[in-house]
């Protein structure tokens, strides 16, 4: 494979701190033996060395891999893709790891000698991989968005909290010194009051807006097409669109891959993927949810280009409402993708270009322009004049700082920093974009009891059915 309940407060007071709460009450609906009472689970080897399964490495889990194997006190003990020619390079690079297709066939032979589990697969099979691995009280990194829908975020929060190991979602990180010191200079009062933020990114880099092509190809023998697809709904394999088709003339993807489903194009179909927001969403989000302190939205709106019923559109602009918190007042976060982007802002100097993707903070007393996690006051004048606080938020000192916490926590150091209860609230909030822009209206979301107040219909997206067989 290549490669989220406290008693209900009022909206002005719903926080991320009222998410954690839940998600520990919540855990009290799965069954899970706590890792500590695993010979092979939580705990580390005997050695003191954590051995290190991944499934998905292909893709993007190549670079993960290699983050943790840098690590001291880690080894890359087992490796597993359902296409075994794709993921050659990383099987080469870990010799002596053994290799498996099926994850629940290396989970059930390697219980006891696997202590933690990457997981980079495709966004619909994180989940149930994910739940496995905790089940059996191991440590996990997954890859952001951590699920593809909002019930499988709140279950596999819950299972993670009941199983007391480390986790980790590789959104951006919010604890190096650059987004740390954006935390600070915004709690600082650097700019104001903050009454909105506005997102962008250059993705898609992968065909959106199609249809479902017709026809089916012959399955490759390196590849296990029913596998890939896990739970989600039966289709037939297709491999490739080939480079002067229609969708990657028109659109002019410039991206190796040409592939229909598989390799990496999984992200534009919503049976697989979570489009352009689910992808770098996380990532934009995770310092801005640290600087601004911010939980639960109380309603969500999007536009899109048009939309195809299989597939996520080719461009796309949501905007979240959060209530007061914290002594912070409501703030409305905005998105935008496929090359749509908001106004330039006067304050940035004609000299200084605009960013192809990036984060503007627009408070009361000024603007913070940056990416998703650093960030200068503009026009350049106001921030040469302006004195940073105190450091007083912790940093990171890692090369690699998902991997590096991660591995950190699996030895029984301090929580990764984006653990999943704060990766599971980012998955939340881009999902609930998603379910926006499928739906095309302004939705009001009660974050506690998870539901849409306005419209049924939106509800049934929160959870998806899984194909017979398959189970969360």
């Amino acid at each position: 494979m290549t490669d989220t309940h406290t008693e209900r407060d009022s909206a002005a007071t719903t926080s991320r701190r009222q998410f954690l709460h839940r998600t520990a009450a919540a855990a009290a609906a799965f069954t899970i033996v706590p890792g500590h009472v695993l010979a092979g689970g939580a705990q580390a080897a005997p050695s003191g060395r954590l051995n290190i399964a991944g499934v998905g490495i292909g893709g993007v889990g190549r670079p993960f891999l290699q983050g943790c194997a840098a690590e001291e006190g880690t080894r890359i003990a087992f490796l597993c893709d359902v296409d075994h020619r794709y993921a050659r390079p990383v099987f080469e690079e870990y010799p002596e790891a053994k290799r498996y297709r099926d994850y629940r066939e290396m989970l059930d032979k390697e219980d006891q000698n696997i202590d933690a589990v990457l997981v980079a697969t495709p966004d619909h099979t994180h989940a149930v991989i994910v739940m496995e691995a905790l089940r059996r009280g191991k440590h996990v990194l997954c890859v952001k968005p951590l699920t593809r829908t909002i019930h499988e975020a709140r279950a596999v929060c819950a299972a993670a909290q009941e199983a007391g190991v480390a986790t980790q979602v590789t959104a951006s990180s919010s604890t190096s010194d650059s987004a740390a010191t954006l935390c600070e200079m915004i709690q600082d009062g650097a700019i104001g009051e903050l009454r909105e933020v506005h997102c962008w990114s250059n993705r898609p880099m992968w065909p959106q807006g199609m249809a479902r092509p017709e026809g089916s190809d012959p399955i490759p023998a390196h590849f296990d097409w029913d596998l890939w697809l896990g739970p989600a709904p039966l289709r037939p394999f297709r491999d490739k669109w080939g480079k002067d088709h229609l969708v990657m003339k028109q659109a002019k993807y410039n991206y190796p891959f040409d592939a229909i489903y598989h390799p990496w194009n999984f992200r534009g179909w919503w049976d697989f993927g979570t489009g352009a927001l689910g992808d770098m969403g996380c990532h934009h989000l995770n310092t801005l949810f640290r600087a601004l302190k911010l939980g639960h939205p109380t309603s969500v709106w999007a536009s899109s280009t048009k939309s195809m019923p299989e597939a996520t559109p080719l461009a796309s602009t949501v905007v979240w409402e959060f209530p007061a918190r914290e002594g912070m007042p409501p703030v409305h976060v905005h998105w935008y993708d496929g090359g749509i982007q908001p106004p330039r802002p006067s304050e940035l100097e004609d000299s200084r270009p605009w960013p192809s993707e990036g984060n503007l903070y627009v408070g009361t007393k000024g603007k913070i322009l940056g990416d998703t996690n650093s960030g200068r006051i503009i026009p350049q004048s106001k921030m040469q004049s302006y004195k940073l606080p105190p450091k007083t938020l912790p940093r990171s000192s890692f090369k690699n700082i998902a991997t590096g916490e991660w591995v950190r926590a699996c030895h029984g150091g301090e929580p990764a920093s984006c653990h999943f209860d704060i990766g599971g609230l980012l998955a939340e909030v881009v999902l609930l974009g998603n379910i926006a822009i499928r739906r095309g209206k302004k939705l009001a979301w009660d974050g506690p009891n998870m539901r849409f107040t306005n419209d049924e219909e939106a509800n049934r997206y929160l959870q998806e059915p899984y194909r017979d067989g398959w189970r969360l």
